[in-house]
Parts: C-alpha cells; sequence; structure tokens
C-alpha cells in the first residue's frame, strides 16, 4: 500500500465524532470537575460552620427555585427533541427549540430577580461564606447559561437560514445539557443541603 492510498483511505473515513462536539465534550468535562471543586469547597466550609445558614442571613428561595429548575429541565427536553426532529424533518425542530431559547431565557430571567431579593434582605458576597459561594457558584451558572442561550439563538438562527450543521447542533446540545445537567446538583447542594 502506498502512501496516497492510505492518505486516500483516512480522508475515506467517516468520522465518528465531529471536531466540534469532541472539544465541547472535552471543555463541560473540565467546567464539571470545576463546579465539582466550588461544591466541594463549598461543603467544606459549610459542614465546619456551627450555625448554618450564617446568622442574619436570609434563607434561599427554594420554591421559585424548585419552579425554575423545572423550567430549564423542559428547555432540556425541548432541545432533545428539536434535535432528534431535526435529522427527520428540520421544520418540527424550529418550534422545540425555540422553545428551549424560551425557556432558557425565563430561567435566568427568573434567577436575576432571586439575585435582586437576596440582595435587598442583605445577602451580598461580602455578607458572609455562604454569600460568597452562593453568587460564585450560581453566578458562574448563570454565565454558562447565558453563554448556552448565545448558543441556542444562533442554532434557532443557522435553523431558520436552513444552515445548520450537525456538528454544531451537536456541541450546542452536548454544552446546554450540561448547563441543565449540573443544575439539580447545584441546587440540590447550594440551596437544599
Amino acid at each position: 500500500m502506498t502512501s496516497t492510498d492510505s492518505t486516500s483511505t483516512v480522508k475515506k473515513r467517516r468520522q465518528i465524532v465531529p471536531n466540534g462536539m469532541l472539544g465541547m465534550i472535552i471543555f463541560t468535562v473540565t467546567e464539571f470537575m470545576f463546579f465539582l471543586a466550588l461544591i466541594s469547597a463549598f461543603l467544606i466550609i459549610k459542614a465546619r460552620s456551627t450555625v448554618w445558614p450564617p446568622t442574619g442571613q436570609p434563607r434561599l428561595p427554594i420554591e421559585i427555585t424548585a419552579f425554575n429548575t423545572l423550567l430549564l429541565l423542559i428547555s432540556g427536553w425541548l432541545l432533545y427533541k428539536g434535535a432528534r426532529a431535526f435529522s427527520k424533518e428540520e421544520s418540527k425542530a424550529k418550534p422545540m427549540i425555540l422553545g428551549a431559547v424560551v425557556l432558557a431565557s425565563i430561567f435566568v430571567l427568573i434567577q436575576g430577580y432571586e439575585w435582586v431579593i437576596l440582595l435587598q434582605a442583605g445577602l451580598t458576597l461580602t455578607s458572609s461564606s455562604l454569600g460568597s459561594f452562593f453568587y460564585t457558584i450560581v453566578g458562574l451558572h448563570a454565565l454558562h447559561a447565558i453563554v448556552a442561550i448565545g448558543m441556542l439563538i444562533y442554532v434557532y438562527r443557522c435553523l431558520h437560514l436552513k444552515t445548520l450543521t450537525v456538528s454544531a447542533l451537536w456541541a450546542t446540545e452536548v454544552f446546554w445539557y450540561f448547563v441543565v445537567g449540573v443544575w439539580p446538583i447545584l441546587y440540590w447542594q447550594v440551596y437544599l443541603a
């Protein structure tokens, strides 16, 4: 076999995982480890405290955040259904992906509303270790959600223009599923634990 034959064989092989998706998987794995480190530090500080939450600090809004978590999970499900529809009939994917964008945006807006309420109640970055960890962990998740919403909007726009590639859709799915999947862990550990 000549080097030309082996080169043409390599070119003809079908790529199993697109580069964009592989890169996003590697990125989300490292981000997941980052969030695990933050949660671990939070749990250590919490375990060492004699009173939790610290005296004079407000309780975190468990009920509204539970509802917000449900919205986020439904958004992930809509993206999943939309992506599956895309492979069969693009027009059926549009409303599902748009629904994912809308619910994701509502999630971030509700988080922002919660922050306003908590800031007014005295929970700040410097008010206590609860405030420091809460705004760091939840804030970083919100930042990831905002970036992911941008990616979802890009996917929707490309779908509308009929220029959406499978690679772009898959990379966006991986990132959005990460954002959706890590949130219940954060909710459980920060809000409920």
